[in-house]
């Protein structure tokens, strides 16, 4: 079997038979340090990425590995525990795959989340921040390949990938609980090494003001089946060159769970008043 169609398919229909067929509201992507959301769903599913049929699975410290799907705040969610990324040597058509197959379960509401590094030097770590738009130097795309007309145009628009709405709702929800959100353009790279203060100086140049290895490859899925996508990164540390010390993955656990009382109080105002 190499046809992506009939892959989404039998991994859909795997997760189906675990979770009913009850409809799924919105699909959450839980980056490092975030996924204890996933532990505060009511009548909670949990469905290991091992057992799905063609998922990849999370090599990730700090990331679980597997499915939660329950309510949160009136709204049937499922939440990955962990995503994939370039970095663990899967392909781009791998990275994207879970979106797919929320996809094809009936999942049109996409929140991506994740641990960025702060490129705009007025922001500080544990600040969370807005995703209004991306940036993708690498030529390597998710899209890369044949066009399955099913899902999206070949050619397909990435002017809104961050829906307007949604951030909009997001900022009104952010000032009404006294949460300082920032607002900002998200650089891709490749990873998994950080990286240089001089990328992080052409960064800063191009127009970015956080920087991470993740999220980007699933906002283009998203947008190529047309999914309504609310992004919001956590600056977990200040890109290299910005402050004399080292980057470590441990900084980004710990800043992780730091934010991780105002990070799910407002995905929980945003979840309750999403439009499905």
């Amino acid at each position: 079997m190499d046809k992506l169609m009939d892959k989404m398919q039998e991994a859909a229909m795997y997760i189906t038979s675990k979770i009913g067929n009850e409809a799924v509201q919105i699909g959450m992507v839980l980056g490092s340090g975030l996924g204890d959301l996933a532990e505060q769903l009511e009548d909670p599913i949990f469905i290991s990425y091992k057992d799905i049929p063609f998922f990849p699975v999370s090599t990730v410290f700090g990331h679980k590995g597997r499915l939660v799907v329950g309510m949160l705040e009136g709204k049937r969610v499922m939440c990955m525990q962990g995503r994939f990324h370039y970095y663990e040597g899967y392909g781009m058509d791998q990275v994207v795959f879970p979106i797919q197959v929320m996809h094809a379960i009936g999942i049109n509401n996409l929140l991506v989340t994740n641990a960025a590094g702060g490129v705009n030097a007025s922001f500080k770590p544990g600040n969370l921040m807005l995703i209004t738009d991306h940036i993708k130097l690498m030529s390597e795309s998710p899209m890369r390949g044949p066009n399955y007309d099913e899902l999206g145009d070949r050619f397909f628009d990435m002017s809104t990938a961050y829906d307007k709405g949604l951030m909009e709702l997001a900022k009104k929800e952010a000032e009404s609980l006294g949460i300082t959100l920032q607002e900002g353009v998200y650089i891709f790279f490749a990873g998994p090494s950080y990286e240089t203060p001089s990328e992080v100086r052409a960064a800063r140049i191009l127009g970015a003001d956080a920087v991470g290895m993740s999220t980007v490859p699933e906002a283009i899925a998203a947008s190529h089946m047309k999914m309504k996508v609310l992004g919001i990164s956590c600056i977990t540390n200040m890109a290299a060159g910005i402050l004399p010390q080292p980057l470590n993955h441990k900084e980004v656990m710990e800043t992780g769970e730091l934010v991780k009382e105002s990070f799910t109080a407002l995905v929980r105002r945003v979840t309750n008043l999403w439009p499905v």
